[in-house]
């Protein structure tokens, strides 16, 4: 019996003696929202998807133009004349739409390429800051849930927001400059 009070109050010391782990937790969605090179990603690619807005634009006043043209010709034509340039135009329409869907289509695709590779970029990087920094665990806090409540002692998104963009600014900062 004595052995066991003697084994079970070593066993007691030796884990009271023991560090506690450190545990912190960071906000995802701000980490990612602030992630300078996200930002520089989100500055290019609107230039992109304003390129692509233009051309959707153009295209489809040309097609209307061509409409209207074909409205004002069409009560010169007979009905079977009238009906190929009608199906014509509808077929070119059609074709217009089909590849601005593709073109819209490869954007997205992009875009959320970049963004996961991002996404994995900060992964990464909190894992790296974890460990340089002695924690044992660092949580992610978003809407989901995953951390309910955290003191605020323990959320170091800021910190690693700023370890993440260390000194260097976005394209549009340095730009303004």
């Amino acid at each position: 019996m004595k052995k066991i009070i003697v084994a079970l109050t070593t066993l007691f010391a030796f884990s009271s003696c023991q560090e506690q782990d450190k545990i912190a937790f960071v906000d995802n969605a701000k980490v990612v929202k602030e992630f300078n090179k996200k930002k520089d990603f989100e500055a290019k690619f609107q230039t992109k998807i304003d390129a692509f807005n233009k051309k959707a634009d153009s295209l489809d006043k040309a097609i209307q133009i061509e409409a209207q043209d074909f409205q004002a010709r069409a009560q010169k034509m007979n009905q079977s004349k009238a009906e190929q340039e009608y199906q014509a135009l509808r077929q070119k329409k059609q074709m217009q739409d089909y590849q601005l869907g593709n073109e819209e289509k490869m954007l997205q695709v992009e875009g959320q390429k970049e963004i996961d590779t991002l996404v994995k970029q900060v992964k990464a990087f909190v894992k790296d800051y974890g460990k340089k920094n002695g924690y044992t665990f660092i949580l992610g806090a978003n809407e989901a849930g995953s951390v309910m409540y955290g003191s605020e002692d323990n959320d170091i998104t800021d910190a690693v927001i700023k370890a993440l963009n260390g000194d260097t600014k976005t394209e549009e900062s340095k730009a303004k400059e």
